[in-house]
């Protein structure tokens, strides 16, 4: 028989309740350390430079506050190296208390192309091929796409077709000429002028 007396549980009485060391963690929050407010400082800061090189549509999307435009248009005068250091350092501290989300998004939709321009350009490109390969699909685009110029994009296809140049050696993609780019222009333009029901 094991007469043992049962581990009694670890925490403290307050108020009239027991309060476990995990609910005593949870309850101590505090105010954020040293380290956690120069990490997101430096991140302010970095993305505080990333918006120098930002395109002027996403930089307009953004609404930002009117002291933080003036701030980065001074950053880009700048030229000396501590100079454009204090610069940053201020840009960062009048980001502070923006949201961001959408600053991040956009240095991301700059770095690596918005999704949705990117699905267009796919979509062009295979509407192209198959135009390329197949007269149906000819049909079905002037279906899908009637504002097209049919005369201009039957013409395109018979001397891409022509133009189409077979590899000088075995496992080279053939060549095209200038009617295959013209086709991904016009089918591109079309797309985006009507997009497709």
């Amino acid at each position: 028989m094991n007469n043992k007396t049962p581990k009694a549980p670890k925490g403290y009485w307050s108020n009239g309740r027991f309060v476990k060391p995990e609910e005593i963690a949870l309850e101590e929050v505090g105010p954020p350390s040293k380290t956690q407010l120069k990490a997101e400082a430096d991140e302010k800061q970095a993305l505080g430079e990333a918006l120098l090189t930002l395109r002027a549509d996403l930089m307009a999307r953004l609404d930002l506050p009117d002291k933080l435009l003036d701030a980065l248009k001074e950053a880009r005068r700048i030229t000396n190296f501590e100079g454009r250091r204090r610069q940053m350092q201020f840009i960062g501290k009048l980001m502070r208390p923006l949201d961001m989300t959408p600053i991040r998004a956009a240095i991301d939709e700059q770095a690596n192309g918005s999704a949705d321009l990117t699905l267009a350009l796919h979509l062009a490109e295979q509407w192209r091929d198959r135009l390329l390969a197949d007269d149906d699909a000819l049909s079905q685009w002037l279906t899908d796409y009637p504002a097209t110029d049919s005369q201009q994009l039957r013409a395109l296809i018979r001397q891409a077709r022509k133009d189409i140049a077979k590899p000088e050696t075995p496992g080279e993609a053939p060549r095209h000429g200038k009617s295959y780019r013209e086709i991904f222009q016009l089918v591109k333009q079309a797309m985006a002028q009507e997009p497709e029901a």
